[in-house]
């Protein structure tokens, strides 16, 4: 076998052994090499390149079909494919460890993401590596499990098989799409170059870019009404985020760095928030609503509610009839589904999910299902479930159960409560049998929010950076990266 390998030529040198003899060694050195675990490449009906999730050598149980497909037998595992690894999508992989089945998790980026606090990478009060986690290192003990780095672009719902950006398929006998959500500006999409949302890690260090850079250039500005609207922040939409997001920055700008700069006072910046709806965190009791409100305007926020946003700018954002010169505009009013609709071929809800039934399955696509911030669920009692994290946890997990024991049941969502921080020991809480704000409130929520955290490092991490945030107001995290990252290459 060795002599018919093809090894390299190597050039003469002196005092070393000839081509031959080198090109002799080479061959044997490679025959000798234990083989890698290869995925298997198949010819499909169009003769692209077709991508199998497997080797081989894991795939007991399949033959050869024509055209080169695999043909799955009677007693083989089935191929689960889940697209996207967030909340859901992990919780579902996680619950197939002990099935019977071959696991390929898809994710365009390489890591899961914590995003409820995405807004803390936004304000300097954490890093990015504080809150994620390499996907692969999170499943490296599911042994059925594999993870694939690569962007969904359609699925073939007769062929069963689902398209990638890098023109290679994947079978499988059930898909589950887990694909979430990203910003939505109700039709005004140039918004979205003005006023960043925060979805993922390159948001939030977008936004903390431009929040920094805002103060840096706001430092040396001599012009008063210029160096307003530099020190202006403004935060559209009054939800969670919303609000977390504008307590952080009212912290960050009027307290952190106020001591590192010699021209910017606690006084000089302005944090607005604005909420088209009658009031703050609508889905929480009115009670906890106006307290959240007095908490947040305690920090120094002024708040806009029942105001509607009509023009953004690089230099300006109008609010009803009132224009307010800013620099920076934070977007947390809204989101839209990703395009598993258009993939599936379904008609999609106003927000663009995709309508599934009682248990989580596409209706017409059998072994189809789709959870989480794709996914738009009517529970029993006719209400459309939110888009939050212990939605699409539970939505994953009841369809890995369902696919590892082979029968279907209705998915039935328990709601544990809503929860909210307001800045600095400000927090409500809505468990529906109890509600708590203030400190209590705030030590509930930084307990959980450190509990759900992916591994213990970033729990460990995260809990000693609030400690030291809280005794010290100091944010570590204050590094401008990115884009043009320093002053002048900023437009002004």
């Amino acid at each position: 076998m060795a002599s018919r390998l093809r090894g390299p030529r190597f050039p003469s040198t002196a005092g070393g052994p000839p081509n031959d003899a080198r090109a002799l060694a080479s061959r044997r050195a490679v025959a000798a090499t234990p083989s890698c675990r290869l995925f298997r490449i198949q010819a499909g009906a169009t003769g692209a390149a077709r991508f199998g999730a497997y080797p081989a050598a894991r795939r007991p149980g399949r033959t050869r079909g024509a055209r080169g497909t695999l043909m799955p037998q009677a007693n083989s595992p089935l191929r689960v494919v889940i697209v996207g690894a967030g909340f859901g999508g992990l919780a579902a992989a996680r619950s197939l460890a002990r099935a019977n089945v071959d696991v390929t998790l898809i994710d365009q980026r390489n890591h899961h993401l914590f995003q409820p606090l995405l807004y803390q990478v936004a304000t300097a009060g954490l890093s990015p590596a504080d809150i994620a986690a390499p996907i692969r290192s999170i499943l490296r003990r599911q042994k059925n499990a594999r993870v694939l780095l690569d962007t969904v672009v359609g699925v073939d719902t007769v062929a069963r098989r689902v398209i990638l950006a890098s023109r290679r398929t994947i079978g499988f006998d059930r898909l589950i799409v887990a694909t979430g959500a990203r910003h939505s500006y109700f039709g005004r999409d140039e918004w979205e170059a003005h006023a960043p949302g925060i979805k993922s890690i390159d948001d939030a260090t977008t936004v903390r870019r431009k929040v920094l850079l805002a103060l840096e250039r706001a430092e040396t500005e001599t012009d008063p009404l210029r160096r307003q609207a530099l020190l202006t922040f403004v935060i559209v939409g009054g939800g969670p985020t919303g609000v977390e997001m504008a307590g952080a920055v009212a912290e960050l700008a009027r307290r952190s760095v106020s001591q590192d700069f010699r021209s910017i006072t606690p006084h000089c910046s302005r944090v607005l928030l604005v909420e088209g709806g009658p009031r703050l965190l609508a889905s929480f009791p009115e009670a906890l609503s106006k307290k959240a409100r007095t908490a947040i305007e305690a920090l120094g926020v002024t708040v806009h509610t029942g105001a509607r946003v009509t023009a953004i700018t690089d230099s300006y954002i109008d609010v009803g009839d009132l224009r307010v010169p800013a620099h920076t505009v934070v977007w947390a009013a809204g989101v839209r589904a990703s395009p598993a609709a258009a993939w599936l071929g379904v008609e999609p809800d106003v927000a663009g999910r995709v309508i599934v039934g009682p248990d989580l399955s596409v209706p017409g696509h059998v072994g189809i299902y789709v959870v989480g911030d794709t996914a738009s669920f009517t529970d029993p009692s006719g209400r459309t479930l939110p888009g939050i994290a212990p939605v699409a946890k539970q939505q994953g997990r009841h369809v890995g159960r369902q696919i590892a024991l082979g029968r279907t049941s209705p998915f039935r969502y328990r709601d544990f409560g809503n929860l909210a921080t307001i800045g600095r020991h400000r927090a409500v809480i809505d468990f529906g049998w109890l509600r708590m704000s203030g400190i209590p409130a705030w030590f509930v929520w930084t307990t959980a929010h450190i509990f759900f955290l992916a591994g213990f490092r970033n729990r460990l991490l995260v809990g000693a950076n609030w400690l030291w945030n809280y005794l010290t107001f100091e944010r570590g995290a204050r590094l401008i990266t990115g884009g043009d990252a320093h002053l002048h290459g900023e437009k002004r």
